[in-house]
């Protein structure tokens, strides 16, 4: 007997099926008079999807986990106004009435006053359109203008914590589909606001519309009392007009939050509740402005109310922050003992990375991309470069800043013991001669620290001319990655251990199983393979 799946695995299996029901569904209802109790089945759907969604931006940390939002707002915005078609089809017909929900948003929520009702439904669209509207697209704008724009940094910062080793390569390629799923959901979202916009120009239409034309056959074609015409179609206008413009109301806030979310770890309203009760002085003052204004004419018992309330959380939060702290010097008190107690443990220390680089505290905004340094895409680039000349994987190259060293100093270790070492000018350029008859050009005298050739330091100012008098000129990113690709290829074979030997081997066997199977470790072990590959990169 075959296992059944559960309701929810059969349920998210024909999702894709549901929803292009739906937008059939949504073409046949602006053709299709539906009846009355279909209507009032579709609006309360239409309320329930804007509660909903509201809802599920309001608890999730990153706008990216919504990424489906801007197609929802597409969906949802044309439902409502297929809705609205089929709602004003009922009213025109005279049968406004039968649809219940439209009957109590126009009785019911109004009074039973329809120029109450078109002042609540001028009110929403004016707060709808002139603030939530146009604050959601200008922010929608930037954030996607920024979003693009903080790319290529992004970039480079994966970049660097994968050549620093502090990632994998499996979280560096998480980390670039994260950023790029950003970078299309803010694009989306930057289109996808101006649905927003519409849908209450729209509404503003329809419901302008639905009057006069309700007027034309109430009085025309049908001769009914002007006065008892205006009331009926106002009336029922009016409902079917809050009916679509609340759920509207609700997507346009769910849009204005979710483009304005900073990312976090928790969702919107523990943010909120945490942030605004950070700090008690606040919720002190607070309370002591609301104590005062219970002394003006103003009403006593909700400000009384309200200053009591302001301050008990200042009290709380205050002690809440207390016996954190408390419990925070209890903690670090009892990991220094437990610190103590352990045996040390030097293991870590005898750890040695394949690969260094030290530099001076001056030569940091090389490395820095956010200070335009470009090093660590560059060291990225010559790894690429060995391997596909030499036939090695070079390890992760880790950069550290040393302040013992001068400045401008930098040193290059394998294993732990200096191989390299030169000193760097910023702002300056490293110049070479390539003639011998070449002029002098003035400048800072220097070596060149990867083949000890004379050299000069020059200004910028200096750059072309000295080009043009015959000298290479190179910028110092240009010398570190010059001479770290010398070290590499002079000490490749120190760098081919044991491990890179058998990472090697397992990737060639995915390919060639047979070959390795044959050669290992039946005629080489995996040391005699090391020794082979050794002398052929020292020849």
């Amino acid at each position: 007997m075959a296992e059944k799946k559960p309701i929810e695995t059969n349920w998210m299996q024909k999702a894709d099926v549901m929803v292009a029901i739906f937008v059939l569904c949504i073409i046949v209802m602006m053709v299709v008079p539906l009846p009355p109790l279909l209507i009032d089945i579709l609006i309360a759907t239409n309320i329930m999807l804007a509660m909903m969604t509201i809802l599920t931006v309001m608890y999730i940390s990153k706008a990216i986990d919504f990424s489906v939002f801007p197609s929802l707002l597409l969906l949802s915005t044309v439902f409502r106004l297929a809705l609205e078609v089929s709602s004003s089809r009922l009213i025109l017909l005279g049968r406004g009435g039968e649809v219940g929900i439209i009957n109590a948003f126009g009785s019911f929520v109004v009074g039973g006053n329809y120029v109450v009702g078109i002042i609540i439904f001028a009110i929403l669209t004016v707060i709808q359109l002139l603030v939530i509207v146009r604050g959601t697209t200008r922010v929608s704008e930037v954030s996607a203008r920024f979003t693009l724009d903080s790319m290529p940094g992004k970039q480079m910062a994966i970049d660097a914590d994968l050549n620093a080793g502090y990632i994998t390569e499996q979280e560096a390629l998480k980390r670039r589909v994260e950023i790029r799923k950003e970078a299309d959901f803010y694009g989306a979202m930057d289109g996808s606001a101006k649905f927003v916009q519409g849908d209450v120009i729209a509404a503003i239409v329809i419901i302008i519309i639905n009057i006069i034309g309700g007027l034309i056959v109430g009085v025309i074609m049908r001769g009914e009392p002007l006065g008892d015409a205006i009331r009926a179609y106002t009336t029922y206008t009016i409902g079917c007009g809050l009916s679509a413009q609340i759920p509207a109301f609700l997507i346009s806030v769910a849009t204005g939050i979710i483009v304005s979310r900073a990312a976090s770890d928790q969702s919107l309203g523990t943010d909120l509740a945490k942030q605004l009760t950070s700090q008690p002085p606040v919720l002190w003052i607070t309370s002591g402005g609301l104590l005062l204004l219970a002394f003006t004419p103003l009403p006593k018992a909700p400000l009384l109310l309200l200053s009591g309330v302001a301050a008990t959380l200042g009290y709380i939060m205050s002690r809440t922050e207390k016996r954190k702290a408390v419990e925070e010097k209890e903690q670090a008190k009892k990991d220094e003992l437990e610190k103590i107690k352990k045996p040390e443990s030097v293991a870590s220390l005898l750890m040695v990375d394949p690969m260094e680089l030290e530099v001076g505290y001056g030569l940091i905004p090389f490395i820095d991309p956010e200070q335009g340094g470009d090093l660590l895409e560059r060291i990225t680039m010559l790894r690429r470069q060995s391997a596909l000349e030499q036939g090695i994987i070079v390890p992760p190259i880790r950069i550290r800043d040393n302040i013992q060293l001068p400045s401008q100093t930098y040193i290059i270790k394998i294993r732990g013991v200096e191989v390299g070492r030169g000193a760097i000018k910023p702002e300056h350029y490293l110049a070479m001669k390539v003639k011998d008859d070449a002029p002098d050009i003035g400048g800072e005298e220097t070596t060149e620290p990867t083949f000890g050739l004379p050299a000069l330091w020059i200004t910028e100012e200096k750059k072309s001319y000295a080009e043009k008098e015959g000298y290479t000129v190179v910028d110092p990113p240009s010398v570190v990655a010059t001479h770290l690709t010398e070290i590499i290829r002079r000490h490749s074979s120190e760098l081919l251990g044991k491990q890179e030997v058998q990472t090697m081997v397992e990737n060639i066997k995915e390919k060639y199983p047979t070959v390795v199977s044959e050669l290992i470790p039946e005629h080489l072990t995996l040391g005699e393979l090391q020794k082979v590959l050794q002398n052929l990169l020292k020849e």
